[in-house]
């Protein structure tokens, strides 16, 4: 079975565009512990290392390892770690794309750190302790911190243990940049899509639920990922009235609940009472109690929201029962709770660095529902470019830089020179800002190149 896996392991290297005729530049040296007395839970494992290490003894940085048996019994396979620590692949080690690239790999019989360039902690119970494991137990603790991810494989043999083992291998191929050309790059891509998670969510239904359930909701997300066409979305499909404001740094109480302003076609001076887009939509809500209400307020965040809500923020606790205190909206018009037909979407730029963080005290009263970039089907949409930051922001960014990706409508056009003047004249200053601010300062040259191909620009003069 050893020789099985060894040969299987080998050929799906060779597929991901490893090289082993040369010497000077293969892409691995190959590692075989697994003799006799080794499988008696003494240290067997097989794998791949760093080519610039030695076929034998102690190595640097990371290893495809796996640790089998000859009992017919489940195998660990893992991303290794050398005990002697890092030559190479520190910087690598860092990058959050590597993690979220065997994340995917791993189910809830395996484990996956939260940093891979941690050497100092072990493994968990669940892997150390777990009795499908215990014939190799022994073997496990000797490497237990050298391990950042690592999953059982109860059947290698099987085509589930083979696609599991595959897959491991293209993601080590990814790691080290084995593939060279598109039967290569189509080959990795292969083995991991079993366990690539689609996204076939229905947004507008999910948000649509949520609100029925929770009333009021706020969507956040970088640009371009559709917040307020969601919100329209919702509101048509309920059948809804709708009420749409944007808040602003200079929004107020005036402008959203109630206020006085100059009659300006009077001669003498003289003031008429404002309703804002609130006071209204509630009123509307009360005389028509037949009929679901919807107030959409784009940017949210762009406000003071202590001055623009004022002592309204009270009626938006959650399952509010009727309540003893009356809050006054305008005069002679107070509310004890908000209509049940009454019902709030909010949107949120996260990519907006200069807006007041959003206290703890709405976070509360609201629902928040995120709309991540995504590939749209249409002949409009420029998948390559869109692929191509996504993969940069997948590797290079922190779980924080993820919520300044360029969502889908950035990559909408209907020609490509405008793809192009949009890549120029949008996405280009966007991602150069970030940088500006000392954001996804990892990926700086990998944008750079990519800038550099699309559309000639150079983001360092």
């Amino acid at each position: 079975m050893i020789s099985e896996i060894t040969k299987f392991i080998k050929d799906q290297a060779g597929l991901f565009g490893a090289k082993t005729d040369n010497e000077l530049s293969k892409s691995y040296v190959e590692r075989n512990n697994t003799g006799s007395e080794a499988l008696k839970d003494n240290g067997a494992f097989f794998g791949f290392i760093h080519p610039d290490e030695q076929g034998s003894g102690p190595y640097h940085d990371f290893s495809l390892t796996i640790f089998p048996n000859d009992q017919d019994k489940p195998w660990l396979v893992c991303l290794g770690i050398g005990s002697s620590g890092f030559k190479n692949d520190y910087e690598l080690a860092t990058y959050p794309g590597l993690r979220r690239l065997f994340a995917k790999l791993v189910d809830e019989s395996g484990f996956c750190k939260t940093d891979f360039s941690d050497i100092e902690t072990s493994l968990p119970r669940s892997i150390t302790g777990n009795p499908k494991l215990q014939h190799i137990r022994k073997t496990i603790t000797t490497y237990t911190k050298v391990l950042p991810t690592c999953q059982i494989v109860e059947h290698p043999t099987s085509e589930v243990g083979k696609q599991i083992i595959a897959a491991f291998v293209a993601a080590y191929a990814k790691l080290r940049e084995w593939p060279t050309n598109n039967d290569h790059r189509n080959a990795v891509s292969r083995a991991l899509q079993p366990f690539q998670k689609k996204e076939t969510i229905d947004e507008t239904e999910e948000v649509t639920n949520l609100l029925k359930e929770r009333k009021y909701v706020v969507l956040q997300g970088p640009p371009g990922t559709g917040k307020t066409r969601t919100a329209k979305s919702v509101a048509a499909q309920i059948g809804a009235k709708t009420f749409f404001t944007q808040f602003h740094a200079e929004t107020s109480f005036s402008d959203f609940i109630f206020g006085i302003r100059p009659d300006i076609t009077n001669q003498e001076l003289r003031y008429k009472e404002y309703l804002g887009s609130f006071t209204e939509s509630i009123k509307y809500a009360i005389e028509h109690n037949e009929k679901s209400v919807i107030l959409i307020i784009d940017e949210i965040n762009r406000a003071n929201l202590s001055n623009v809500l004022g002592p309204i923020f009270y009626l938006f606790e959650y399952k509010m029962d009727i309540s003893d205190v009356e809050i006054e909206i305008s005069p002679n018009f107070k509310l004890n709770k908000l209509p049940d037909n009454f019902f709030v979407i909010a949107t949120m730029n996260t990519a907006d660095r200069s807006l007041a963080v959003v206290d703890f005290a709405l976070r509360r009263r609201f629902a928040w529902y995120t709309l991540k970039p995504k590939a749209i089907n249409s002949k409009k949409f420029f998948e390559d470019d869109f692929t191509k930051i996504q993969e940069i922001f997948d590797w290079y960014a922190s779980s924080s830089e993820l919520t300044l990706q360029p969502g889908q409508g950035y990559f909408i056009a209907d020609s490509e020179n405008e793809m192009k003047n949009r890549i120029c004249y949008e996405i280009f200053p966007l991602i150069k800002e970030y940088l500006q601010e000392g954001l996804l300062q990892n990926a700086k040259e990998e944008f750079s190149n990519y800038f550099s191909k699309r559309i000639n620009l150079s983001l360092f003069e």
